[in-house]
């Protein structure tokens, strides 16, 4: 509960202060006056705010997951559906997680609901935790008396979040193991092998053939120039981090990512498909279409698909169509458009994005199952020329010496 700082009168006439909690400044009030106390000032302590700020803080630097706060929406909406009042409900959900940092902010949300505040205004407090869709999304709930609907809405589409992201996780999982084991390999048979069997091919004094020699070379360029080659690496990535954090470089790099042969087309599906079901999600809660470009935008990190929906969010505002502004900036798939157009027209707007947020889906899915299936095999090709290649150096100066011998 929220610290009180309290001056008052107690029964003989003498001044009073203190400390109290209480969760509002009535209910604090009636508690001193029970104990013979009429406040004459009372106020929230700031030791209260700093704890709220350092909560706040906390919020920053240990995001909950996708995963929690989804749980967590669910557990609140079936409290409320089951008839508990908000605070109830959100006491039993903040117990429930306690060790955990969605358990403490709801803790404090529950104070600052008890204190009069609306859900979603408590909500605002900590953006760190709830995104500005959760927020919009039981505001409207709150607003038109369905908010265990929202909140249940809200869970459905988190936890569909957070099963795209970890089939994406999974699929990754194995070209990335494969990447660390391939070149913890490769780092291996290039610093402690190779070097001792060219030191002794050199030692023979012998003829070497271009292989050998193109392997000696190259290992010996690694071990006398690897701080160089490091440091080109580390110049290059921050220069191009620069150049990625302005506005012109960031929409440069993320046309070409859109461009790209094989990621781009997989970026693009990803995005359009977070884009629509969120767009679709917000518009079934009640939100505004302007505020729910708004909101959709902001979800959107390609800078070319945002600065596409801010043009669709303006033109919109002035009276346009959706599916014709998305139609004229020629970024989005063929399909957004036409079903857009189609939901427009018969007033099922919200439904069609979420069929084109199945169909993207399912289409990411056999994308990377298709990425994943090329990707291995050339991942498996790559390490196998590099080590035949460093095998080949050092077997063919061997053969050599034995026909020599014989």
């Amino acid at each position: 509960m929220p610290l009180f700082e309290y001056t008052g009168l107690d029964n003989h006439g003498r001044k009073v202060s203190g400390r109290i909690d209480g969760p509002g400044p009535g209910p604090v009030r009636q508690q001193l006056r029970e104990k013979g106390i009429f406040p004459t000032g009372l106020h929230e302590s700031s030791l209260a705010g700093a704890r709220r700020g350092w909560l706040d803080l906390r919020s920053l630097l240990h995001r909950c997951s996708t995963a929690e706060l989804a749980s967590a929406t669910r557990q609140l909406a079936t409290l409320l559906v089951a008839g508990l009042s908000l605070d109830t409900a959100l006491g039993s959900v903040a117990e429930q997680a306690d060790q955990s940092m969605i358990g403490q902010v709801l803790a404090n949300v529950r104070e600052e609901v008890m204190q009069g505040n609306s859900l979603h205004e408590a909500l605002a407090r900590h953006r760190a935790v709830f995104p500005d869709l959760f927020i919009n999304m039981v505001q409207v709930g709150e607003n038109s008396g369905t908010l265990d609907t929202a909140l249940l809405r809200l869970a459905d589409f988190l936890e569909g979040q957070d099963r795209t992201r970890a089939r994406i996780q999974a699929a990754l999982a194995y070209p990335v193991l494969m990447t660390l084991v391939g070149s913890t390999v490769l780092v291996f048979l290039f610093v402690f092998v190779v070097p001792k069997i060219t030191r002794m091919l050199l030692e023979m004094k012998m003829a070497l053939p271009w292989p050998t020699l193109l392997l000696i070379n190259l290992v010996d360029l690694l071990v006398a120039w690897w701080w160089l080659l490091l440091l080109g690496l580390v110049l290059g990535f921050t220069g191009l981090r620069r150049y990625w954090r302005t506005e012109a470089g960031r929409m440069r790099i993320d046309r070409m990512l859109l461009k790209a042969p094989v990621f781009g087309r997989l970026l693009l599906l990803i995005a359009t498909t977070r884009f629509a079901r969120t767009l679709g999600t917000l518009l079934q809660s009640g939100v505004p279409l302007l505020k729910a470009l708004d909101i959709a935008r902001n979800l959107l990190t390609n800078r070319v698909l945002r600065r596409a929906v801010e043009t669709a969010r303006l033109r919109v505002q002035e009276g346009g169509s959706l599916a014709g502004v998305l139609r004229e900036t020629a970024v989005f798939p063929s399909m957004l458009v036409q079903l857009t157009a189609a939901g427009e027209q018969s007033g099922k707007l919200e439904e069609m994005l979420f069929r084109v947020a199945d169909t993207y889906e399912h289409q990411t899915d056999l994308s990377i199952s298709g990425m994943l299936s090329l990707l291995e095999p050339l991942m498996i090709l790559f390490m196998g020329v590099v080590v035949g290649f460093a095998v080949l150096a050092i077997l063919l100066p061997i053969f050599q010496a034995s026909q020599g011998f014989g």
